[in-house]
């Protein structure tokens, strides 16, 4: 029996919740597979998966040794990078995760410059907003705010501290009249992201009060870039990441309410699953987005569309 391989079809039956898929993903049959597993229980004296034809779990030994198997494989793997990266030049598939408009607009000139320098390394983005585990999701870093962070077992570095930003478009404000108080908001129509999308926060309810969370008028959107679109068409007033709209207020495309207000804050961190030898892949990455992330952030506050 290969006990490494063995265990690696064990983590992979789990992680992807059937034989078949296991089998697609090691890239070898449902037979082996099926081996694999019964001579790894076989060696242990133990069941581990519960398996029917309709369902498949864990038994108590299974669920006890599927944590240990995990570990197991992290520290096999991490060896074999620390010898290899001794005698080569960083390479491999890098699995990175950001949130979707952060992903298009900031991520994408520091991919270019980082690709540019390793190009043996493979980045795989995905770009989504809801909350990420980094160890479950099988990602090797992200780019993060705070609320998107669902696992303690996780290594971050802060990249910068940004607002939520009240604002809206021109052609609104000649309309319906610019509010002068934060709870005046209620009277008009309110563009936000869901509260349980990033937190309260990103919701008008961060400005304070009980007025600012029930507004009258209210469009949802999990969306931020939908949202920056419709408040510059001016179809309400918006709270955005500044880092989104710094150009489009510069621009006069939307204008800054509540200029003396405190808006609320959040971090953008880029995070990594902890681990005691870092992969070269991932060091040379969250090297480069900390040392390169202020020059691109300056570069977004021009007057593009």
């Amino acid at each position: 029996m290969d006990y490494f391989q063995s265990l690696r079809v064990f983590v992979k039956i789990v992680d992807l919740g059937g034989f078949t898929r296991a089998a697609s993903a090691l890239d070898i049959s449902n037979a082996v597979v099926t081996r694999a597993l019964a001579a790894l229980e076989a060696h242990l004296g133990t069941r581990l998966l519960n398996r029917t034809t309709r369902s498949l779990s864990l038994t108590e030994p299974g669920r006890v040794y599927l944590e240990k198997a995990r570990q197991i494989l992290v520290e096999l793997d991490d060896a074999k990078e620390m010898v290899a990266a001794g005698n080569r030049e960083p390479s491999g598939t890098l699995r990175i995760v950001a949130p979707i408009v952060f992903g298009l607009n900031s991520l994408a000139p520091l991919l270019q410059s980082y690709s540019a320098r390793f190009p043996k390394i493979v980045p795989d983005l995905t770009l989504l907003d809801n909350q990420v585990d980094l160890v479950e999701d099988g990602f090797d870093v992200g780019i993060m705010v705070s609320k998107q962070m669902r696992s303690s077992s996780i290594v971050t570095r802060r990249l910068t501290t940004e607002s939520w930003i009240v604002c809206a478009a021109p052609s609104y404000l000649e309309k319906h009249g610019v509010p002068n108080r934060a709870e005046q908001i209620s009277h008009h129509v309110c563009l936000s992201l869901p509260a349980d999308h990033w937190g309260e926060d990103c919701t008008f309810a961060g400005l304070g009060g009980a007025a600012c969370s029930q507004p009258l008028n209210r469009f949802v959107a999990n969306n931020i870039e939908m949202l920056r679109k419709l408040a510059i068409l001016g179809m309400g007033i918006a709270t955005l990441p500044d880092y989104l709209i710094k150009g489009d207020i510069t621009c006069g495309r939307l204008v800054h309410l509540f200029g003396d207000h405190r808006h609320p804050k959040f971090d953008i961190h880029v995070a990594y699953p902890s681990r005691r030898y870092l992969a070269a892949k991932v060091r040379t990455f969250v090297d480069h987005i900390v040392s390169n992330f202020d020059h691109v952030a300056s570069a977004e506050q021009s007057c593009s569309p």
